[in-house]
């Protein structure tokens, strides 16, 4: 088990990764380089002999292997990212680079995302090292640049780059699965994610005829843009049922002693109350119109018109996909993708799903483990170009007031130091056994 400094370390590491600004702001306007560092440096405390890689100076990653006892057995990759989206320190409590430990609880941007399980892997791994134990496969451990932008200098780079550094690899884990969701009811479930919705981030290109403002204009750009952008927010995607959201529908549905009518889904979610958040975004495709470009004087009309819309896809829907944006942009916009990525999906079946249950239900007995599939995604994209399985673990124990989803990308982001506690132990617990 994993002993009292791997707790503290757990705690220190978080802080210190924190107060490390990673601002990923997205065009390559980031520098990982201390915070990979600082994750370098303490992998080399036990003992290990992590690589720093990088593609563009200072969008460092760090990859090193821990080798098992059994060298016939399958490695498994455990991953997370460096990087972080922006904060305003002018809407938090506290600054959010600070990372101020305050009444139990660790503050700043990164704290659930995720730069607390950066901190969990380092604290399992230097545990190990003082114990003199080795987990029963290779666990190859990443740290990656550029999660939250396009990945192309983080696990897309790798990857591509540096496949050597996982062979072996047919599993790996990372973020966002495994922690508490209060149901407002007294359960608490804790769903690790198998699948991912995938990415197709949208360029729209809408042209017509410049002119003056104050003519007739049949031709305007923007109007043709404005008039895509609404069919595409109002469009109603029907609902499509993956394997993975399917056996969360049906779990959730024993667990609740409600009938799993998959004919009307609908209806279902709304028997499951709150607990159908976990699985309400992920029963069909997304496309949400974010960002607008058009225009410079406003007596003059523009000649082209650009949005940009974050679309997402589930398993087996990207070429639904593609029909439904060439429907809904009509003949006088042009779409294209300014980022894709694959749908993923991992099975409920396997022998290392079963210990991640194990692992969570070891120390979270009054807890209910399910399965669920993510709205978004995660470096394991980049990652199944390698055959790499991705499963969503990152266990936290939360309490109820704490609304876990809502700090990702959120202002006063946080974790307690509960939270981290619990997880280095199902972490590591898994870990020794997976």
């Amino acid at each position: 088990m994993a002993d009292q400094q791997a707790l503290d370390e757990v705690v220190e590491f978080t802080s210190g990764l924190i107060r490390i600004d990673t601002t990923n702001r997205g065009g390559g306007d980031c520098r990982e380089r201390p915070a990979a560092e600082y994750a370098a440096e303490r992998l080399a405390g036990a003992g290990l002999e992590p690589l720093m890689l990088e593609r563009t100076p200072g969008r460092t990653n760090v990859v090193a292997r821990i080798a098992g006892t059994d060298p016939s057995a399958d490695a498994l990759l455990v991953h997370g990212h460096l990087d972080v989206v922006p904060a305003e320190a002018a809407d938090w409590s506290v600054h959010p680079f600070s990372g101020e430990i305050r009444d139990g609880v660790v503050w700043g941007r990164g704290a659930v995302d995720m730069k607390n399980m950066d901190a969990m892997i380092l604290a399992v791994v230097r545990s190990w090292a003082r114990q003199g134990v080795r987990p029963r496969r290779d666990v190859v451990v990443a740290f990656t640049a550029d999660e939250e932008a396009s990945a192309e200098d983080g696990s897309g780079f790798l990857a591509d780059e540096h496949p050597e550094l996982f062979e072996g690899c047919t599993e790996g884990v990372s973020e966002s699965g495994a922690f508490t969701f209060h149901d407002g009811s007294g359960r608490q479930l804790y769903p690790i994610a198998a699948g991912e919705r995938g990415t197709g981030w949208l360029k729209l290109t809408a042209r017509g005829r410049a002119g003056h403002g104050s003519k007739v204009n049949r031709e305007n750009a923007v109007t043709r843009l404005a008039a895509a952008i609404t069919r595409i927010g109002e469009h109603e995607w029907p609902l499509r049922l993956t394997p993975t959201v399917r056996a969360a529908l049906g779990e959730l549905a024993a667990l609740y002693g409600v009938d799993a009518d998959f004919r009307d889904v609908v209806r279902l979610l709304e028997k499951l109350g709150p607990a159908a958040k976990l699985v309400e975004a992920t029963v069909r495709n997304s496309a949400n119109p974010t960002m607008l470009d058009a225009g410079y004087k406003v007596n003059v009309i523009p000649g082209e018109a650009v949005a940009y819309v974050d679309g997402r896809y589930l398993p087996g829907g990207e070429e639904e996909f593609r029909t439904t944006l060439d429907r809904l942009t009509g003949p006088d916009v042009d779409w294209e993708f300014a980022h894709h990525e694959v749908a993923l999906q991992a099975p409920l079946d396997s022998p290392t799903y079963a210990r991640m249950r194990a692992a969570v239900e070891e120390f979270a007995p009054e807890g209910h483990v399910v399965p669920y599939c993510m709205s978004g995604g995660t470096d394991a994209k980049q990652f199944s170009r390698l055959g790499i399985t991705g499963y969503g673990f990152a266990p936290l124990k939360l309490p109820e007031d704490l609304d876990y989803q809502a700090l990702f990308h959120g202002v006063d982001e946080r974790v307690p130091v509960e939270a981290l506690h619990f997880g280095v132990r199902v972490l590591d617990r898994f870990l020794r056994t997976a």
